[in-house]
């Protein structure tokens, strides 16, 4: 017995009437993702990083380019405002550095200064170590079954076309 199973045989105690087996899905979902949010967090903070600033430096490193600050709050998904205020931050740590575009002198764009690559490149291996370890009792057909399946659910809760 899991911890969804245990919260759910107590509903099933105090509410019979209800059906929590969606549950058995969802809740597991939030538990998993909370535990992994948790863990990033906490390696984010080791660097005097919140999570959402990581975000914003992950976003610039994949890129592997200068963004401008739309195109930052476009790939985090964070409002304008708050990208604004993570860029102040993460600048003062040295982790970014903004520059004007030479075409476009209206136009500012961000960059990862060394710091800030190393950061990302230290912080993210450990998290993709920390989702290997948790799908580790999961076959390469279960694991590529189970991404597929939450595609499937994602899709319909995310509809935007990325």
């Amino acid at each position: 017995m899991d911890y969804v199973d245990r919260v759910r045989a107590e509903w099933a105690e105090q509410r019979p009437d209800l059906d929590t087996s969606t549950s058995a899905v969802g809740a597991r979902l939030r538990r998993a993702a909370g535990l992994l949010e948790g863990a990033l967090e906490r390696s984010a903070a080791r660097h005097d990083v919140s999570r959402a600033e990581f975000d914003v430096l992950a976003a610039l490193r994949r890129a592997g380019r200068p963004l401008r600050a739309g195109e930052v709050t476009t790939m985090t998904g964070a409002p304008g405002a708050s990208i604004t205020k993570r860029l102040d931050r993460l600048e003062r740590a040295g982790l970014v550095e903004r520059t004007v575009a030479e075409r476009d002198r209206r136009g500012v764009l961000v960059a990862l200064t060394p710091d800030g690559v190393a950061l990302v490149d230290e912080v993210f291996p450990q998290q993709l170590d920390r989702e290997r370890a948790a799908l580790a009792d999961l076959d390469d057909a279960e694991r590529a079954e189970l991404a597929r399946l939450l595609g499937v659910v994602l899709r319909r809760l995310d509809p935007v076309d990325y």
